[in-house]
């Protein structure tokens, strides 16, 4: 009986090692592989969900630079004080460089006739009013499916999103192990070349971003970890007035408290901004919070922006409501929170400036890419092996059939998104649903085309239509609109220049994978392999279909 030596045996167990983890980043891979596509990929273009927002709100004028934002409060908060009167708290988010209106949220002092207790409304910077835009999420719709899924329910869905993270995590640490020479592959790509190619684009696009994707992953899970793993926080917090400081610590929001009863007009607001712009900067004023507005116990919060800080904890200075007066500034929270602010803040990228989101932007649609690629090598890798490529059995059909819809299905939904945007009327009832409504029947039915046509059938036409729909959006918009490409370019208003530009681009992205899939021809010893005939001197040649 032959003995392995010393020298064999790390060698057969690294092997083994990197098999297993092998297996395990395929499964893991593959698993939670359609829902990781699709949060990477909303989640990219949640990184411009103020912007994409902007361009789905075409009535709000164009910004040239931020109005003061110490006179926008000012203006809305008297505007909100006829529109609601008696509404024990309202809150304004102020107009910036990413935002050009104003959103208000507010409670109302009686239940309003849908059953709400609460309104929102978009108002104009200059006049304060209430402004008639359309109804839309804009791109918050795709900063909420992100990690909620949208038709269920936000505890469900941050479950579903957390799992996945989870296997997106040990889908990375193994793809690691598995390749020993990835760095190398990195620099290497063959193209056209099946199965070979499939696995080179993964590796590079695994590569370019893998500190970013370990980064955005496990910040992902950070950022709701109270709810995944909440007995720590529930052993330390033990009372109602413990878990009320622990909220006001990690929110803008201050506590209301109770009404005095006394009627007592609001301060200034517009000086109240004054003292936190002398303090922050003259825009970088994030939201103002009024509790009992017209009471002689209302406090107000100014919160500071987003924009140069990394930590999301809250900044916050409070005032008097009724004369003015500074009462508390908080700038600084305990260490574990801090912690957690600044995990929080890498997630969401909204420190950064242009050149940094649009870095974000990239290298999260290469993670997209990388998701991608994973799903479609593990249909190219198993196909060389079935017995009969042509007659594959149901699990790979199911496997095949959903990444078509999960892929190529995705992009037409979301440019189908953006089409409703223009197209429903500005008058329907619950608007703003039926565009999401637009996204999900579209969607549904790229499924069942993937179902009843022949796979490779199905990627070349869905990657066609998603071309289409997206390069027709510039004009969609101009025929639509009074924003036309030409003028935004001539007036300097990149955001809707951006954003038909960049559906240009992702239209010229999906017409070449159309045109690479729709050219594709099996080579000789992978049509002999897939046969089962004996191909170059006898042996079987492994090569991606």
């Amino acid at each position: 009986m032959s003995r392995r030596t010393p020298d064999e045996e790390p060698r057969l167990t690294g092997r083994g090692i990197r098999q297993s983890m092998s297996d395990l980043h395929s499964w893991a891979g593959l698993l939670c592989g359609w829902i990781l596509y699709a949060m990477f990929l909303t989640g990219t273009v949640s990184y411009f969900k103020d912007e994409l927002s902007q361009w789905m709100r075409p009535e709000l004028p164009y910004q040239a630079q931020v109005p003061d934002q110490a006179a926008v409060a000012q203006r809305v908060a008297d505007e909100l004080g006829t529109l609601v009167p008696g509404s024990p708290q309202w809150s304004l988010r102020l107009p910036d460089a990413r935002n050009n209106s104003v959103y208000a949220f507010w409670r109302s002092p009686a239940r309003s006739a849908d059953g709400r207790g609460f309104g929102e409304g978009q108002f104009d910077p200059a006049t304060g009013r209430k402004v008639a835009s359309r109804d839309t999420l804009g791109g918050d719709f795709f900063f909420r499916f992100h990690f909620q899924f949208h038709y269920m329910s936000a505890l469900w869905g941050r479950w579903i999103a957390g799992v996945a993270a989870m296997f997106m995590l040990v889908a990375i640490v193994s793809g690691v192990i598995t390749h020993k020479k990835i760095f190398t592959d990195f620099f290497t790509f063959r193209w056209g070349k099946g199965q070979r190619s499939w696995l080179d684009a993964h590796n590079a696009f695994s590569v370019f971003g893998l500190p970013f994707h370990l980064m955005i992953t496990y910040t992902g899970l950070v950022t709701l970890m109270a709810m995944y793993v909440p007995w720590g926080e529930r052993a330390a917090i033990k009372t109602p007035a413990e878990r009320q400081q622990l909220s006001a610590e990690l929110s803008v929001f201050i506590q209301p408290g109770r009404p005095s009863g006394q009627p007592a007009p609001l301060a200034s607001v517009e000086d109240m901004v004054r003292q936190a712009q002398a303090r922050w900067g003259r825009d970088n004023v994030g939201r103002v919070t009024a509790v009992h507005p017209g009471d002689a116990a209302a406090r107000v919060a100014v919160s500071r922006g987003e924009a140069g800080r990394l930590s999301m904890s809250p900044q916050i200075m409070e005032f008097e409501g009724t004369t003015g007066r500074l009462l508390a500034v908080r700038e600084s929270v305990g260490p574990a929170a801090e912690v957690r602010g600044v995990l929080y803040g890498l997630h969401l990228g909204r420190f950064s400036d242009a050149v940094t989101r649009w870095l974000y932007f990239l290298v999260s649609f290469g993670g997209t890419a990388m998701v991608g690629t994973g799903l479609v090598m593990w249909t190219v890798k198993r196909r060389q092996k079935l017995p009969d490529p042509s007659r594959p059995y149901l699990g790979f059909r199911l496997v095949e059939r959903l990444n078509i819809a999960a892929i190529a299905g995705l992009s037409i939904a979301m440019a189908a998104f953006l089409w409703a945007n223009r197209l429903l009327p500005l008058e329907l009832p619950r608007r703003a649903d039926w565009e999401i409504h637009v996204f999900f029947i579209v969607w549904a039915s790229a499924l069942a085309h993937a179902i009843l046509r022949p796979a490779k059938g199905a990627w070349v036409e869905q990657l066609w239509t998603a071309a289409a729909l997206l390069a027709l959006v510039p004009l969609l918009n101009a025929v639509t609109t009074q924003r036309p490409l030409w003028r935004s370019l001539a007036q300097g208003d990149w955001i809707f220049a951006g954003t038909d530009l960049l559906c240009l681009a992702l239209a010229a992205l999906h017409a070449v994978l159309a045109l690479r899939t729709a050219r594709y021809r099996p080579s000789p010893r992978a049509a002999g392999r897939a046969r089962g005939g004996p191909v170059a001197g006898g042996k079987l040649i492994e090569e991606g279909a």
